[in-house]
């Protein structure tokens, strides 16, 4: 089927399906920070969804920042470009990658399929690694490591680069100023995959003194509908030791965790999170939290707490009662994937403070994120509400979608590195000259 058909056929499914739904009735605002408003679960047949059309940014367009910051577009021309990677040289490294396609006979995956189509976020990834060097000013690009399977989390301890593919965590050896990787990759463990693998990507963050690996697994299902057996070892952190390869569960009942980092000031591990669809445009949350070693956050039986999930059966009123209360929403559907904490010193009114990205809605009327936000910390937590930073990716009549934020780096002189997937480009913001 031709793109523009199907983006057509995706239009006009999506316009018969919503006539039942009423659209979101809580201002996002209200489910932000550690006590979201969480109105009375629906059912539906198919979910509330609204589409924007993919198209790409025209000659010179970019995305919006507030005054006093500047954005420039640093490579273009990239296959879905995922996650951001600064190596200590100031080499920046771009994940770029996409789902495998997936078997399936259900209408509703179907039908979800090609809404999610067309707004640009199919397509096939690259596989691939690839390195960009600012030289006197301009941004060379070098393809790195190629013929991977969809990469996603990046991390260099010592002389070894770690890449976490959708089934396997692999190792290569690096080289301080390589522009190239030639060495075949080492698997060091499989990571949950197999033919759905319905959440592929894999965050990755190691530990501060390198012993450890963390991988953020999602769920391989939105809410155990594919049988809790294709759950194993999943909707979870995982702890990797680097030296043997031999991995346990740190923290479970995360849907799906895609963002990992250390919070400066207390030393905690962070996570953000994608919670579950399918039961309101309102419902339910996503959000950021400690992630506590061995805590449970609730998936599939329960979310927010101990809200319980009627659709997880058998039902589990024990692990629903252990359910730990995330510690900050940043409202419904947003679908964050990309998490830094901000260090630098270039725009000091975000140092400390924690930049999340938010791919966007597409399960909600209106449609909500498509854009970068900043949250406060104080203490070691966030405090406020988030405040949006980079935006313009979605049209203000939410008809047109330009690009998609995805992984966030930060390089030596204090910039904001952004990847955007359906852009196929990566944008640089920094303080204005």
């Amino acid at each position: 089927m031709k793109k523009h058909n199907r983006a057509l056929l995706s239009v006009a499914i999506v316009a018969l399906l919503s006539a039942c739904d009423n659209g979101a009735t809580v201002d996002p605002q209200k489910q932000m920070g550690p006590n979201p408003e969480l109105p009375q679960a629906q059912n539906f047949l198919l979910p509330p969804m609204q589409v924007p059309e993919g198209v790409p940014w025209k000659e010179g367009e970019k995305p919006t920042v507030p005054a006093g910051l500047q954005i420039e577009k640093i490579a273009d021309g990239l296959k879905h470009p995922r996650q951001i990677y600064v190596l200590p040289n100031n080499d920046v490294l771009v994940a770029e990658s996409n789902s495998t396609p997936k078997p399936t006979t259900r209408p509703k995956q179907l039908i979800m399929g090609l809404v999610q189509s067309a707004s640009g976020k199919a397509g096939k990834g690259g596989d691939s690694i690839t390195l960009l060097r600012n030289v006197n000013g301009k941004w060379e690009k070098h393809t790195f490591i190629e013929n991977l399977h969809s990469p996603f989390g990046i991390q260099l301890i010592g002389n070894t680069l770690w890449v976490a593919n959708a089934d396997s965590l692999v190792k290569f050896p690096y080289e301080t100023g390589q522009t190239s990787i030639s060495a075949p990759a080492q698997e060091v463990t499989e990571l949950p995959g197999g033919p759905i693998n319905h959440h592929w990507t894999k965050s990755l963050l190691a530990s501060p003194d390198g012993s450890k690996l963390y991988v953020g697994v999602g769920s391989n299902s939105n809410i155990t509908e594919n049988g809790i057996g294709a759950e194993y070892r999943r909707a979870a952190i995982l702890e990797v030791d680097a030296a043997s390869g031999a991995s346990r569960i740190y923290a479970s009942g995360l849907r799906n965790p895609t963002g990992l980092g250390w919070e400066p000031q207390s030393g905690k591990l962070w996570a953000i999170v994608n919670e579950r669809d399918e039961i309101g445009s309102d419902l339910v949350p996503d959000y950021m939290t400690s992630v506590q070693e061995n805590g449970f956050y609730g998936w599939p039986y329960s979310y927010f707490g101990q809200h319980v999930d009627e659709r997880a059966q058998p039902q589990r009123p024990d692990l629903v009662e252990k359910a730990i209360k995330p510690d900050y929403a940043i409202s419904s559907h947003v679908a964050p994937l990309g998490l830094l904490f901000y260090t630098g010193d270039n725009m000091p009114q975000y140092r400390g403070g924690a930049f999340v990205s938010e791919h966007g809605s597409w399960n909600r009327k209106p449609l909500n994120g498509y854009q970068v936000m900043w949250v406060k910390f104080e203490n070691g937590q966030p405090v406020g509400l988030p405040q949006p930073v980079v935006t313009g990716f979605l049209t203000d009549d939410q008809k047109q979608v330009r690009g998609l934020p995805v992984g966030l780096g930060m390089d030596a002189q204090g910039g904001l590195i952004i990847a955007d997937d359906a852009g196929d480009a990566v944008w640089r913001v920094s303080a204005a000259q």
